[in-house]
């Protein structure tokens, strides 16, 4: 009996010892690319930080607890506040951060990205009912939408459906950059989250439309790797639309999604793919075979 209690009081010592460690700090790194904008990384999605004449423009605000890391480290670019971010589609990496930023702050998202906002579930439910509704979008748009003018515009585009329903592609049109998001996340298979909208049908599609229709970029900044170029944009687009064509071919030979997902391999073209992780992969070329007609 008493050997049965101690070892109890040992666990539940243990357990309480784990629950008390410290987190590991929240480094946030910066990097520049322009006298006036930078990328910082850690913590969730890549997060631009565009300073204008009137104040700091935000766009996305990574997993839980990193929107005061994020904060800070703008603190030590400029003294200037924050008066508005800019999310790129609904996910918790890149929009968690919104509810540690002052209520005055103007967010920005696509209509689509906005309900999605508000339905979103994490392990303790919907980040921003749990805040009153503080870092939810106060406006939205549908195609585009331009903020603010001269050197410190930006363009908010939609061209349609691809990681999600509501991707929004930011340009900062001085600068000669767009920041993506996750419909470009990097060179890998994306992440198709059909739940809000997302498709392996459109994507190559949609990357096709942005890569035509947006004019004078010189850089990307992804939603999770390093910055790209408007020709990768271009082989990305390339990428999904093979993968779709192989998803396909392989249905119409009477294949099971199992059966094609285990023949598939990144084409030799596209130097610098990301091997995909085997779920991703499974998941992709379900959701592009039930999909298809």
């Amino acid at each position: 009996m008493v050997l049965t209690v101690l070892l109890a009081i040992g666990s539940l010592s243990a357990a309480v010892a784990v629950y008390q460690q410290p987190q590991a700090p929240r480094v946030v790194e910066a990097e520049k690319l322009k006298d006036n904008l930078y990328v910082l990384k850690g913590g969730g999605g890549n997060t631009a930080v565009f300073i204008t004449a009137d104040g700091v423009v935000v766009v996305d605000t990574k997993n839980p607890g990193w929107g005061q890391p994020i904060l800070d480290k703008i603190k030590e670019l400029t003294p200037k506040p924050v008066t508005t971010i800019i999310n790129t589609h609904t996910h918790g990496d890149h929009v968690s951060g919104n509810v540690e930023f002052p209520a005055t702050v103007d967010v920005v998202a696509h209509e689509n990205a906005a309900a999605s906002m508000k339905r979103m579930k994490g392990a303790n439910g919907n980040i921003f009912e749990n805040n009153q509704g503080r870092g939810l979008p106060k406006r939205t748009y549908k195609d585009k939408l331009t903020l603010m003018s001269g050197a410190d515009q930006i363009d908010l585009y939609y061209f349609g459906r691809g990681h999600t329903d509501g991707d929004t592609w930011v340009v900062f049109p001085s600068l000669r950059i767009v920041h993506a998001g996750d419909i470009f996340s990097g060179k890998n298979l994306p992440l198709l989250d059909t739940n809000n909208g997302g498709t392996g049908l459109e994507i190559g599609d949609t990357l096709a439309k942005a890569h035509s229709s947006i004019k004078n970029i010189d850089t990307i900044i992804t939603g999770h790797s390093v910055q790209m170029t408007m020709a990768d944009l271009k082989e990305y687009s390339d990428f999904n639309k093979d993968f779709l064509a192989f998803v396909q071919s392989g249905k119409k030979a009477g294949q099971s999604p199992s059966q094609i997902a285990a023949a598939f391999q990144i084409p030799a073209k596209y130097v610098g793919y990301a091997a995909p992780a085997a779920a991703r992969l499974q998941s992709n070329v379900e959701s592009i075979y039930d999909a298809l007609k």
